[in-house]
């Protein structure tokens, strides 16, 4: 079973090794990665404020939907969610995750997009700590933990506080989104 993956990223901003990590597991997993932005061509990748590589885009929030992956992953930086939470068809396609109930991982500054979504109300989950109040005003309970795991809601949520704790954030993502595929497919 192949589980296919939606990375949302915007043009630029996105924290390269929260974009390759987690990429570069999904593959290792036999998986099939599929990065997707709000415009077409390439994203450019940061390594904290100086610019890194840049990558292909596969899809555009335009071009794809929810019902198409198994499961998102949301890199962070810091610029990358920010330009994706005043994006609205970015918004909604992080909405439609949960709506359908399958799953997302989030890292670092990431929740902030899912906080622009209205989701994380009375869910449990990590973000860097400069997000922790966002966290809170939107209603979650933030927690500051290498990895977190919520299943209270309409699907699994995944989140991780940084570039750190990518190894963590990796294992159990891949776990849950082969889980979540798994379940989809046998119903």
């Amino acid at each position: 079973m192949i589980v296919r993956i939606a990375f949302l990223v915007a043009p630029e901003g996105v924290e390269q090794a929260e974009l390759t990590k987690p990429w570069q597991a999904v593959t290792e997993a036999g998986d099939s990665p599929v990065l997707v932005s709000t415009k077409p061509g390439r994203i450019q990748a940061f390594d904290h404020l100086d610019k890194a590589d840049t990558f292909p885009v596969d899809r555009t929030v335009d071009e794809a939907s929810a019902d198409e992956y198994d499961g998102l992953v949301l890199p962070g930086g810091v610029a990358n969610p920010d330009l994706l939470r005043t994006d609205r068809k970015a918004v909604d396609f992080i909405r439609g995750f949960f709506e359908t109930g399958k799953p997302v991982a989030a890292i670092c500054h990431a929740p902030w997009t899912l906080v622009e979504a209205d989701v994380v109300r009375g869910r449990r989950l990590t973000s860097y700590p400069s997000v922790r109040t966002d966290v809170r005003n939107a209603g979650g309970e933030w927690v500051d933990e290498e990895v977190c795991v919520s299943d209270t809601g309409p699907n699994t949520l995944i989140t991780s506080r940084r570039p750190a704790d990518l190894k963590a954030f990796c294992a159990a993502f891949i776990a849950e989104f082969r889980k979540a595929a798994r379940s989809t497919r046998a119903a």
